[in-house]
């Protein structure tokens, strides 16, 4: 008999229009939210500039994408107050097609890449990030933080000497401005007051954002298709398309996860999938590129912006598009050093300190210390945060199989043989009488899984229960309880047949008992099929 425990009663989250509905109608609410996204879109323009030169296409078309997947996102999403935009893991994927097939494969590639995110989200396999272990997240969070700061090093090196006090000027703002008022975002106001000493003071030899690209007014058209309908065509695109895909999935699921632990909201993870595909086929179509989550950005946005609602990425996209149309001769004399000051802090705020500590790391389990420098490891050393996920997935799944193998417990008891004629007396004897019955009790405890059942055989004591029989193997029955064990798979159904045919070498029956409904049911439809 198995009573089920009571399931714990689902917290629906906060709609999100409510939150909207709430910053619109305050104005000190709104004021914050898009203030975070101007600011977030000030951190945004140098990277996305940045990352359009990796990926081989012009930077405006990085930029009109970002502007498209900004909105799009604010509005269809599923984790509020993530920045989206054309992102430097997507370039870094996309690269290589460019280099070899050229630019106009890069249409076809997006909307195959859009549609694969559609078909995940709504296949509801975003729930596959709960596979993702802690060690994994924090891994992740801590070489994100890493790989910021590093980033933003080379503004910082071979420059003029006058980089150095604006950089320092830059930190004092955001550091000590909070302390005395929160009302502007304090990199808000470092980014304009260095951006107006160096314009004031015609420090033409610090580099700004203009010298990252060109910053040409204006909007493109409607992307133009330029290659075949062929199977070709397909071959070619298939790989990157896919890659794109799972990447930018990869990335925005992770991004969104880590925005529910700094806001102590819920996302829908689906709804964030499905909507990344239709932004994305949307930017593709309307500027030329795909992308996903920002993390850095979006780390501005919800720690430093304190923003919480959509209302501030649609505002960073929209004063994206500002800039982009009107404003680029602004956006182009922004310094570089400003923008790298502010992200070397967000890198520094990012890492999860506590985590590194030697109090923490002595009491943690070395699996899991070691998943997490694994994870940080592969990530800086390929610039890539999804193969550093995907291989800190991989190796907590190895130690985690590992470890759970050598749970299992089985406990041996012999209960003696007694002749006062009940149940278990094994029949009449020579002279007429009860012959005793002896029973061997064996009590299984923990999972049995492939790791765990291969050696499951090895924990019975056939031959001594057969000398417990003595003359006469009928005498005795072996009992096996698996009421405090779970049958996970064919592997473990297959131990179990063993164990049975080993018992029945000796002449001795076995009778299962214990088992729960659904292990029963899978251990009754597959026994004695599995073939030995």
């Amino acid at each position: 008999m198995t009573v089920d425990s009571p399931q714990p009663r689902a917290v629906a989250p906060a709609r999100p229009d409510d939150s909207v509905r709430a910053v619109l109608r305050s104005p000190r609410l709104l004021t914050r939210e898009a203030l975070a996204g101007i600011v977030t879109t000030l951190a945004l323009v140098p990277e996305v500039i940045s990352f359009s030169v990796i990926a081989g296409v012009d930077p405006m078309v990085s930029l009109v994408a970002s502007v498209v997947l900004a909105v799009v996102m604010s509005l269809l999403g599923g984790r509020p107050a993530m920045v989206t935009a054309a992102a430097g893991s997507v370039a870094l994927v996309i690269a290589p097609l460019v280099r070899t097939h050229g630019v106009e494969y890069v249409l076809p590639t997006v909307l195959l890449a859009g549609v694969v995110q559609i078909v995940f989200g709504t296949a509801g396999l975003a729930r596959l990030m709960r596979f993702i272990p802690r060690s994994v997240m924090i891994g992740f969070v801590n070489a994100l933080g890493i790989l910021i700061f590093v980033a933003q090093v080379p503004h910082l090196i071979d420059v003029p000497w006058i980089v150095y006090p604006l950089f320092a000027l830059t930190i004092a703002i955001v550091v000590l401005l909070p302390r005395f008022t929160t009302v502007v975002p304090a990199p808000l106001v470092a980014i304009v007051v260095v951006t107006v000493i160096v314009v004031a003071a015609g420090l033409t030899d610090v580099h700004t954002v203009g010298d990252e690209g060109p910053m040409g007014g204006g909007l493109p058209g409607l992307t133009p298709w330029l290659v075949p309908f062929s199977p070709e065509t397909l071959g070619i695109i298939l790989p990157t398309a896919l890659s794109v895909a799972f990447v930018g999935l990869m990335e925005t699921l992770l991004t969104a996860k880590l925005v529910d632990d700094i806001t102590e909201t819920p996302s829908h993870k689906g709804k964030e999938s499905w909507a990344l595909g239709v932004a994305n086929i949307a930017a593709g179509a309307y500027g030329g590129i795909a992308g996903c989550a920002m993390i850095g950005q979006t780390v501005v946005n919800v720690k430093i912006g304190r923003a919480r609602t959509r209302v501030s990425t649609l505002a960073a996209g929209l004063f994206l598009l500002l800039l982009v149309t009107g404003l680029s001769s602004v956006m182009a004399r922004i310094p570089m050093v400003a923008l790298a000051a502010v992200m070397m802090v967000v890198a520094i705020t990012t890492v999860d300190w506590h985590s590194v500590r030697p109090s923490t790391l002595r009491r943690m389990p070395v699996p899991e210390t070691l998943v997490m420098v694994v994870t940080v490891g592969v990530v800086v050393a390929t610039n890539n945060l999804a193969i550093g996920v995907a291989v800190g997935v991989l190796l907590a799944m190895v130690l985690f199989a590992r470890r759970i193998a050598h749970v299992i417990r089985v406990e041996r008891t012999v209960e003696p043989a007694t002749a006062d004629g009940d149940s278990d007396s094994a029949g009449p004897g020579a002279d007429g009488s009860a012959r005793p019955r002896a029973r061997v009790r064996y009590d299984v405890v923990g999972p049995l899984f492939f790791g765990s059942s291969n050696d499951l055989v090895e924990h019975f004591a056939y031959a001594d229960d057969a000398a417990v029989a003595g003359d006469s193997a009928h005498s005795t029955t072996v009992l096996v309880d698996l009421s405090r064990a779970s049958v996970w798979d064919a592997s473990s159904v297959a131990a179990l047949d063993s164990v049975e045919t080993k018992f029945a070498a000796h002449g001795l029956p076995v009778e299962f008992v214990g088992f729960d409904e659904r292990s029963g049911s899978f251990h009754g439809r597959l026994t004695g099929q599995l073939g030995g």
